[in-house]
């Protein structure tokens, strides 16, 4: 049985929080910046420029997701990027992603934005099974495109 709780994420959180984000960050071959994890989560929280969830099991954080604002001009609507998304290893399996999602759904209602986007490695197999079965489609009608400011 789930007993997980969804709820948005505070200053409070923040050593916990950032801890799992610098475990998300390794699991994408980024090298562990514990202290930049620290500072980059207490500047969106503090400037509020993302709505970050965490999953609480047993009084611990054990999962989280983040989403930025963006805006869809050809719907005139906002649309939320569901950037990050990690469950701790241990707490894999147990629907704590799922309870994660939903909580971004959630918001994309409350906000009556256009809906979510959100991208993951093709070979993040976990990934590229729970997200259509979370109801999310490949939206596969664009090419996506990256300029490297640091290249």
């Amino acid at each position: 049985m789930n007993t997980a709780r969804v709820r948005k994420a505070t200053l409070e959180d923040l050593s916990q929080l950032a801890t799992l984000f610098d475990k998300y960050r390794i699991f994408y071959r980024k090298a562990s910046d514990l202290e930049g994890a620290t500072r980059f989560l207490s500047e969106r929280i503090t400037r509020k420029e993302s709505e970050i969830f965490v999953a609480e099991a047993e009084g611990k954080i054990v999962g989280f997701t983040q989403l930025y604002p963006q805006f869809s001009s050809t719907r005139i609507k906002r649309s939320w990027l569901l950037n990050d998304l990690y469950v701790l290893e241990s707490w894999r399996a147990k629907g704590i992603a799922k309870l994660l999602l939903e909580a971004a759904k959630q918001l994309a209602r409350d906000t009556n934005a256009a809906g979510l986007l959100l991208e993951t490695e093709k070979t993040n197999m976990i990934g590229n099974r729970l997200y259509p079965a979370a109801g999310f489609s490949i939206y596969d009608q664009t090419n996506f495109y990256w300029w490297d400011n640091n290249a």
